[in-house]
């Protein structure tokens, strides 16, 4: 069979990336440039449906799992380049977590009957592992899953699932075993969101946005195949699903445009010029200099295909942290629009009071800045607990 993608391996770095700019150029709907918030489905379809055509929906799977086979290094050159364009992100948790889980850790049943329905868009997932007093502190899941003949019955709730009203599956922690140490009595289960006794309940947050959901089993049965892996590992699959997520999440992308928002707010409102600003947006203007200096050390690591350590923490930490200083400045100075809800009139791209809000929860999700210093204090400067 013919690879679709071989003809990349001719390119060099430079070469990919133009292909890629240029692609997005062509292909990606203007509409969706740089939106307000995170998109739902059925407004993130268009864009979904023009990568699976392309065959760029998983850029890091293997070829014979649909995958394009990229290099670390060419996987980053694509998320730059989707960043710089403004592109959305998709609904992609069956993208960047569950089809790598299956792949590395799944039974070739499991991986013939999942991984062609996520490429095609069939089957969009959601991640089920944070509870109403099991957060940061995951392993302490209360989720319970009890293997009754050939099913796992599972009863319990799980919160901040993002997306859970656009999934048909979600992909979850439960706890197996009760007696075992915490991290060691957890399984991972793959379970159809139509299950009878599942219930979704969508959270309205201050942007009066639902991205948000609360999820209830009850007495849901689950096949016993849907498990993945061994019975009672599923805390560590479930580590390094995360791995990803701290450098995405450590990206100077949302700082970077909020820093480019705010200069056009400060020109829009006539204190451009003013020292006080010039002064505040410098300072601000070098932090994200010395971030992108930061990120770029973890990425070319990654393009060297080095496993990335405890400290890439330190992305998170800073990226969310610039991200708040830099909308709290555009709160500070976007007066009457600061109360706004909706982007300034007649100006799609100021939308100051949006851009706060969004900066607040990025120093829980992902782990919260408090649990990442920790971290740091524990893994990389060895202190004591």
């Amino acid at each position: 069979m013919t690879d679709p993608h071989a003809a990349l391996d001719q390119l060099d770095d430079a070469g990919f990336r133009a292909l890629v700019r240029g692609w997005l150029r062509a292909n990606y709907p203007p509409e969706l440039r740089n939106p307000p918030h995170r998109l739902h489905l059925a407004a993130a379809r268009p864009w979904y449906d023009r990568l699976a055509a392309q065959g760029w929906l998983a850029p890091g799977w293997p070829r014979e799992h649909g995958g394009m086979g990229l290099s670390a290094a060419r996987q980053m050159i694509m998320i730059e380049e989707f960043e710089r364009h403004g592109c959305a992100r998709l609904p992609d948790h069956g993208i960047v977590m569950v089809g790598p889980l299956l792949i590395q850790h799944g039974s070739e049943a499991q991986r013939a009957r999942f991984l062609p329905k996520i490429l095609s868009g069939d089957h969009i997932w959601c991640q089920g592992y944070s509870e109403p007093n099991a957060g940061s502190d995951l392993a302490s899941l209360r989720t319970e899953a009890v293997l009754e003949g050939a099913h796992w019955v599972v009863n319990g709730q799980k919160t901040w699932t993002t997306l859970a009203t656009d999934a048909n599956w979600i992909f979850l922690l439960a706890r197996t075993d009760k007696t075992a140490r915490k991290q060691d009595g957890i399984s991972f289960l793959l379970v159809p969101m139509d299950s009878p006794g599942i219930s979704v309940r969508p959270i309205v947050n201050l942007e009066l946005q639902d991205e948000f959901c609360e999820v209830f089993f009850d007495n849901v049965r689950v096949p016993r195949e849907n498990l993945v892996g061994a019975v009672n590992r599923g805390w560590s699959m479930a580590k390094a699903l995360l791995g990803f997520e701290r450098i995405f999440l450590g990206s100077p992308r949302q700082s970077a445009y909020a820093l480019a928002r705010l200069r056009r707010l400060a020109e829009h409102v006539g204190v451009a010029e003013e020292a006080g600003f010039i002064e505040r947006h410098t300072r601000l203007r070098l932090d994200l200099a010395d971030h992108q200096a930061l990120y770029e050390v973890f990425a070319a690591r990654l393009r060297r295909g080095e496993v990335l350590g405890a400290e890439v923490s330190m992305l998170k930490l800073h990226q969310s942290e610039l991200f708040q200083r830099i909308t709290e400045a555009m709160l500070e100075i976007a007066g009457e629009a600061a109360g706004l809800l909706e982007p300034m009139a007649g100006n799609r791209d100021l939308h100051p009071s949006g851009l706060f809000i969004q900066a607040r929860p990025t120093s829980i999700y992902g782990g919260s800045n408090e649990i990442q210093r920790n971290i740091l204090a524990r893994d990389v400067l060895r202190l004591p607990g």
